[in-house]
């Protein structure tokens, strides 16, 4: 069975390919001219985000580097105790709202410190499926949206992450 869908999800890609071809001849449309001219919108959107994606990831670098977020774990280990978690969450939920790739490398480092099987490993798994960079999603798409007014964006998108991580939380100690 796995193997059957090993293969499956090898052509899934090139028939999405041939499909959008065979359409755009069959409407009559230039597919290539079409191609290239969304790949040069493309290309505009990305210089037009780029400062924003730098300037994030040398904000998350500063952070790791400083020992800030060592700091932060440290801060909060009183009250991650009385939840029963681990104070090394505490970082991967401040970073993953800027940066799912740098969440990522301190979910690695929990998961040689705690292994990816412990309380910890499990809440932390959860949590990156549970939970959404929140600052990057929203500086990235309202910059290249040219939106100016976000009105509820914001909030709403901290209370759902403080909802997956609770989530998260009660979800890894079920398991």
């Amino acid at each position: 069975m796995a193997e059957v869908l090993s293969n499956i999800s090898n052509i899934i890609i090139p028939l999405v390919i041939f499909y959008i071809v065979i359409y755009g001849i069959a409407a009559k449309t230039s597919v290539y001219d079409d191609f290239v001219n969304g790949a040069k919108d493309g290309l505009k959107t990305v210089v037009q985000i780029m400062p924003t994606l730098v300037g994030l990831m040398v904000g998350v670098g500063i952070l790791r580097a400083s020992g800030f977020l060592d700091f932060l774990g440290k801060l909060t280990m009183g009250f991650t105790e009385k939840l029963g978690v681990s104070s090394d969450l505490i970082p991967v939920i401040f970073i993953k709202m800027f940066s799912s790739s740098a969440a990522t490398g301190l979910v690695l480092d929990i998961f040689k410190t705690h292994g990816p099987d412990s309380l910890t490993g499990m809440i932390t798994s959860i949590m990156m499926s549970c939970t959404e960079t929140v600052f990057y999603t929203m500086s990235v798409y309202y910059m290249a949206a040219k939106v100016t007014k976000t009105r509820w964006t914001l909030k709403g998108a901290l209370l759902s992450t403080f909802a997956g991580v609770i989530a998260s939380i009660l979800l890894g100690g079920m398991m």
